[in-house]
Protein backbone atom coordinates (compact mmCIF):
# COMPACT_ATOMS: atom_id res chain seq x y z
CA UNK A 1 0.00 0.00 0.00
CA UNK A 2 1.40 3.65 -1.02
CA UNK A 3 1.53 6.04 1.69
CA UNK A 4 -1.54 7.56 3.04
CA UNK A 5 -3.15 9.53 -0.28
CA UNK A 6 -4.20 12.97 0.22
CA UNK A 7 -6.69 14.01 -2.28
CA UNK A 8 -9.00 11.59 -4.68
CA UNK A 9 -7.27 12.39 -7.52
CA UNK A 10 -4.22 10.65 -5.97
CA UNK A 11 -6.33 7.79 -4.64
CA UNK A 12 -8.14 7.30 -8.15
CA UNK A 13 -5.14 5.46 -10.14
CA UNK A 14 -4.58 3.51 -7.00
CA UNK A 15 -8.10 2.19 -6.87
CA UNK A 16 -7.78 1.58 -10.49
CA UNK A 17 -5.00 -0.66 -10.20
CA UNK A 18 -6.59 -2.24 -7.58
CA UNK A 19 -9.12 -3.30 -10.15
CA UNK A 20 -6.65 -4.62 -13.09
CA UNK A 21 -8.53 -7.70 -13.41
CA UNK A 22 -12.06 -7.47 -16.01
CA UNK A 23 -13.28 -10.19 -13.39
CA UNK A 24 -12.85 -7.50 -10.80
CA UNK A 25 -14.63 -5.03 -12.86
CA UNK A 26 -17.53 -7.15 -13.54
CA UNK A 27 -18.22 -7.89 -10.15
CA UNK A 28 -17.92 -4.63 -9.15
CA UNK A 29 -20.40 -3.55 -11.82
CA UNK A 30 -22.79 -6.48 -11.01
CA UNK A 31 -22.86 -5.18 -7.39
CA UNK A 32 -23.18 -1.28 -8.41
CA UNK A 33 -26.13 -2.38 -10.85
CA UNK A 34 -27.89 -4.23 -7.87
CA UNK A 35 -27.25 -0.92 -5.56
CA UNK A 36 -28.62 1.01 -8.25
CA UNK A 37 -31.52 -1.80 -8.91
CA UNK A 38 -32.23 -1.71 -5.03
CA UNK A 39 -32.01 2.30 -4.85
CA UNK A 40 -35.05 2.03 -7.48
CA UNK A 41 -37.26 -0.99 -5.71
CA UNK A 42 -36.67 1.14 -2.44
CA UNK A 43 -38.43 4.42 -3.89
CA UNK A 44 -41.16 2.84 -6.00
CA UNK A 45 -41.80 -0.41 -3.97
CA UNK A 46 -40.66 -0.49 -0.37
CA UNK A 47 -37.99 1.29 2.01
CA UNK A 48 -36.72 -2.13 3.40
CA UNK A 49 -35.03 -2.53 -0.21
CA UNK A 50 -32.37 -0.39 1.26
CA UNK A 51 -31.46 -3.15 4.05
CA UNK A 52 -30.14 -5.09 0.42
CA UNK A 53 -28.20 -2.25 -0.78
CA UNK A 54 -25.08 -2.91 1.87
CA UNK A 55 -25.20 -6.35 0.38
CA UNK A 56 -26.03 -7.10 -2.45
CA UNK A 57 -23.36 -4.21 -3.39
CA UNK A 58 -20.38 -5.17 -1.26
CA UNK A 59 -20.66 -9.26 -2.25
CA UNK A 60 -20.05 -8.99 -5.45
CA UNK A 61 -17.44 -6.79 -5.51
CA UNK A 62 -15.49 -8.53 -2.58
CA UNK A 63 -15.67 -11.51 -4.14
CA UNK A 64 -13.80 -9.70 -6.74
CA UNK A 65 -11.09 -8.70 -4.84
CA UNK A 66 -10.74 -12.21 -2.32
CA UNK A 67 -10.67 -14.72 -5.36
CA UNK A 68 -10.19 -12.61 -8.86
CA UNK A 69 -8.08 -10.23 -7.80
CA UNK A 70 -6.56 -11.09 -4.76
CA UNK A 71 -6.06 -8.05 -2.89
CA UNK A 72 -7.81 -6.42 0.35
CA UNK A 73 -10.45 -3.69 -0.98
CA UNK A 74 -9.63 -0.26 -0.57
CA UNK A 75 -13.27 0.09 1.09
CA UNK A 76 -11.47 -0.75 4.29
CA UNK A 77 -8.93 1.74 4.03
CA UNK A 78 -10.43 4.80 2.26
CA UNK A 79 -14.13 4.04 2.16
CA UNK A 80 -16.19 7.24 1.01
CA UNK A 81 -13.34 7.44 -2.22
CA UNK A 82 -13.88 4.06 -3.06
CA UNK A 83 -17.51 4.61 -2.62
CA UNK A 84 -17.22 7.44 -5.42
CA UNK A 85 -14.43 5.39 -7.10
CA UNK A 86 -16.91 2.57 -7.76
CA UNK A 87 -19.39 5.23 -9.10
CA UNK A 88 -16.53 6.77 -11.88
CA UNK A 89 -15.46 3.29 -12.74
CA UNK A 90 -19.19 2.22 -13.20
CA UNK A 91 -19.85 5.52 -15.47
CA UNK A 92 -16.42 5.63 -17.35
CA UNK A 93 -17.20 1.13 -18.07
CA UNK A 94 -21.04 2.55 -19.08
CA UNK A 95 -19.12 4.94 -21.31
CA UNK A 96 -16.42 2.65 -22.85
CA UNK A 97 -13.74 4.77 -21.36
CA UNK A 98 -12.23 2.77 -18.92
CA UNK A 99 -9.31 1.68 -20.87
CA UNK A 100 -7.44 4.76 -20.64
CA UNK A 101 -7.46 4.85 -17.01
CA UNK A 102 -6.38 1.46 -16.72
CA UNK A 103 -3.06 2.35 -18.70
CA UNK A 104 -2.36 5.05 -16.65
CA UNK A 105 -3.43 3.33 -13.71
CA UNK A 106 -0.34 0.55 -15.01
CA UNK A 107 1.90 3.34 -15.77
CA UNK A 108 1.32 4.86 -11.68
CA UNK A 109 1.36 1.70 -10.06
CA UNK A 110 3.31 -0.90 -12.38
CA UNK A 111 2.99 -4.06 -9.81
CA UNK A 112 -1.09 -3.25 -9.11
CA UNK A 113 -0.52 -1.62 -5.84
Amino acid sequence: MPPRLRSFEEFWPFYVAQHSRPRTRACHFAGTSLVLGCLAAAALVSPWWLLAAPVLGYGPAWIGHFFFERNRPATFTYPLWSLRGDFRMYGLTLAGRMGPELERARRAYPSGT
